[in-house]
């Protein structure tokens, strides 16, 4: 198996547990509009599992679904540079996004590792899990910017031959 392949199934695999997920969260929320308004009976623990999916569902597809060319960016000066500034520009972008989530994810690993010992208001689930998929959201940024950069600086190597 060749190591594209194993990117090809891995986004497969990621593809997979997001739409899962989203499932999860359409069908709580379902089952609270129908607790609520149908048997005004509302399930405390369905407002509780809707946030914390939907907190997954946002975290987990900004990370591993959405590819970058889909991501807001502010590009005016980027599209009149010229290609080998271009690449220079979306190094330095890359640094700064990747550095800034490499430096955040100590802390944040910390913080969330704190937060085992909290649980949740209804459900009784411990924090951690809650805020885990921050910090897959972090290491994805950093892993993305590494490629990305290392991606730019072969181009430059290409445009300087």
């Amino acid at each position: 198996m060749r190591f594209a392949d194993f990117g090809k199934l891995g986004k497969k695999a990621a593809d997979a547990v997001g739409g899962f997920l989203y499932l999860a969260l359409f069908g709580v929320f379902i089952v609270q509009v129908i607790a609520r308004f149908f048997f005004n009976k509302p399930l405390p623990w369905s407002d509780e599992l809707v946030v914390i999916l939907y907190i997954w569902v946002i975290l987990w597809a900004a990370a591993f679904m959405v590819p970058e060319r889909e991501h807001v960016v502010f590009d005016l000066v980027y599209h009149m540079a010229s290609p080998k500034l271009k690449h220079v520009m979306s190094i330095a972008a890359h640094v700064m996004v990747g550095g800034l989530a490499a430096w955040g994810l100590p802390a944040s690993w910390s913080y969330i590792r704190f937060m085992e010992r909290e649980g949740t208001p209804v459900l009784g689930w411990p924090f951690m899990w809650v805020f885990l998929p921050f910090a897959l959201f972090l290491v994805s940024l950093v892993c993305r910017a590494i490629w990305a950069i290392a991606t730019h600086l072969r181009a430059i190597a290409e445009v300087n031959k």
